[in-house]
């Protein structure tokens, strides 16, 4: 492997059929993949995603412990990483239950080395964009808190100074300039501020 090339993706497979996941062990290895962990149940499915990061989880539904979906549904809400479930079963009920926990992929037993890559290569680039949107979104919801703050800072100075619009926001822009700190930071203090010391 090159310096340059992209490191391997990091799999971790819960199953507590040690033939079939010996198997898909096997075949994640074929298929370039690093296995990182592999569990029986789905209580050390949780642990050790927590622990050791990894870039998919490959999960079995019924499973000794813990069920597969219930882990699957904590991994996917503590955004710990992408699931693949796998599993015997392709009954409408156990798919419900896996898109509601917000699994990424599904593989029916049998499958072979055709359907590993599609299913992790699917989950992986779904979770970057799942990462990409919520990132997006945390920076829309600053900028508009942002905003609200400035506004808020505005109508302060005009109330308390006796400004106008365009000239309490020119004191918010000179004041921030002046201190090199951001337009919202400057807003902040004066929102902070009581009245009197303004």
């Amino acid at each position: 492997m090159t310096s340059s090339s992209k490191p391997p993706v990091t799999v971790l497979v819960a199953e507590d059929e040690a033939l079939i996941r010996m198997d898909l062990v096997e075949l994640l290895g074929e298929c370039g993949y690093e296995v990182v962990a592999q569990v029986a149940d789905g209580q050390a499915a949780v642990e050790q995603t927590r622990r050791l990061h990894p870039n998919v989880v490959f999960m079995d539904v019924a499973m000794p412990k813990r069920d597969g979906l219930s882990a699957a549904e904590e991994i996917m809400a503590e955004g710990l990483a992408p699931v693949v479930m796998v599993t015997a079963f392709s009954q409408r009920e156990v798919v419900e239950r896996a898109t509601a926990a917000g699994v990424l992929g599904y593989l029916v037993k049998p499958f072979g080395r055709a359907d590993i890559v599609p299913a992790v290569e699917v989950a992986v680039a779904r979770w970057e964009q799942m990462r990409q949107l919520e990132q997006q979104v945390a920076g829309l919801r600053e900028r508009q808190e942002a905003r609200e703050v400035v506004d808020r800072a505005k109508r302060l100075l005009e109330s308390r100074l006796g400004l106008s619009e365009p000239e309490a926001f020119s004191w918010l822009r000179r004041t921030a300039m002046d201190r090199r700190v951001t337009l919202a930071e400057v807003a902040a203090t004066v929102v902070a501020q009581p009245p009197e010391t303004a």
